[in-house]
């Protein structure tokens, strides 16, 4: 469905809200200056535009994303009782320090470091980890209020058993409380803060956290997955061959355009705003990824490798499907089917990165070489800053040895991955 064409007034709903994305204003009907906002970058805010003491002023009533479109207008109609008693909401909206909670100052903080979050995705994860386990505790709260006792009612339930999250949860209730500080709406220390403060109360996460391993493909599995792979047909089981082939996460070879893409140099650059690193990660292709994209039709209009159906960007969903069905596959026939071999677990597309690795060191290829190629930082900063080279000729051959190791072609090997007596 294409995007709502924004008009000057118009009465504002939530689809259109969500489908709105020409920049530009588009008034509500409602005749209280309220409207949405896109800006060119695709943000989209309610303002109400209303005059104050003769001046025309903007009152921002937050992100599209964050706040509904109830609440905005909420907002917007108490704004314009307010100008019509005499009083200045834009004035009355600067002194309301002591009435902010938590989940206002989440609000405000949100808006404020927008640019600071990778993707949009990431931006929800954030906020849903606070709705999850902060905000029926600590929601409604003064956020000037907030002490010490009021953060461990929240952590302790599930510090020890959800530890990764908890830890995840603390740091962001901490970034938030820092934020209100610096807007004067509190004031002393953080009570979320870990060194000196939370670190004598609570059991260091690294002391009690069970590691959480993806299931992956055991190397004694690999070339019989790998031909029952290539024996599917689609964009999803392609992109996982393609994935398996450069060691690279699912997402990023769900987000592959092809600008990213030098086939003469058999090169695929991810550019660093999709890397998990923040990097720039390049990714030297061997033959048989080659040959995937050579092969592969191309959709007009849409700019993704692997696209959906209607031209769109590859669900995780999608890539997972693949990997679930080959293990029911396996299962009907009455075998045990692609498990880890340490869980038992169903392998998925993240552990195909472990098998991989643990491909790489049973060959003796150079740890710092296989760590590029997962695109994992690799010694100290300096060690960093020193290393003028990726290697890429050299993670070219390897990636080129990987995958005759998949398709059965490597010498001295045997089908599990043992070397031949």
């Amino acid at each position: 469905m294409p995007a709502p064409k924004p008009d000057k007034r118009r009465s504002l709903t939530v689809q259109f809200v969500r489908n709105a994305t020409r920049p530009g204003r588009t008034y509500d009907r409602s005749r209280s200056g309220f409207h949405l906002w896109v800006k060119p970058d695709g943000t989209k805010y309610y303002v109400q535009r209303i005059t104050i003491n003769g001046k025309q002023r903007d009152i921002g009533l937050g992100n599209a994303i964050d706040v509904s479109l109830a609440d905005a207008r909420e907002e917007a109609a108490s704004n314009k009782r307010i100008v019509r008693e005499g009083r200045d909401p834009l004035s009355e909206k600067h002194q309301r320090p002591q009435s902010t909670t938590f989940r206002d100052a989440v609000d405000e903080y949100l808006a404020a470091k927008t640019a600071e979050f990778q993707n949009e995705k990431h931006r929800k994860q954030w906020r849903a980890t606070l709705e999850a386990h902060a905000m029926p505790g600590l929601g409604n709260m003064n956020v000037g209020a907030i002490g010490s006792d009021d953060i461990l009612r929240v952590l302790q339930p599930i510090w020890t058993e959800k530890t990764e999250t908890a830890s995840r949860l603390r740091g962001r209730i901490e970034k938030v409380l820092d934020w209100a500080t610096v807007k004067q709406l509190r004031s002393g220390d953080n009570p979320a803060r870990w060194k000196g403060n939370l670190s004598e109360v609570l059991p260091a996460p690294s002391k009690i956290a069970k590691p959480a391993h993806f299931p992956a493909l055991r190397l004694a599995d690999a070339r019989r997955w790998w031909a029952a792979l290539k024996a599917r047909e689609g964009s999803a089981a392609r992109s996982l061959q393609f994935a398996c082939l450069t060691a690279a996460r699912s997402g990023e070879v769900r987000g592959m355009t092809w600008a990213e893409v030098d086939l003469d140099e058999a090169l695929w650059v991810v550019p660093a705003e999709r890397m998990k690193a923040g990097r720039e990660h390049r990714v030297p292709l061997p033959p048989a990824a080659v040959a995937i994209l050579e092969a592969i039709p191309r959709m007009k209009g849409s700019p993704y490798v692997f696209f959906a159906p209607r031209g769109g960007q590859l669900s995780d969903m999608s890539i997972s499907a693949v990997m679930r069905r080959m293990q029911e596959a396996e299962k009907k026939i009455g075998r045990k089917g692609f498990v880890d071999s340490q869980s038992g677990r169903p392998a998925v597309p993240h552990g195909l990165r472990s098998t991989f690795r643990d491909w790489a060191a049973e060959q003796g290829y150079d740890h710092v070489m296989a760590e590029m190629a997962l695109a994992h930082s690799v010694g100290s900063t300096v060690e960093r800053a020193y290393r003028r080279t990726d290697l890429i000729r050299r993670r070219r051959d390897m990636l080129t040895d990987w995958a005759a190791f998949l398709d059965g072609e490597a010498e001295n090997e045997s089908p599990d991955g043992s070397e031949s007596p």
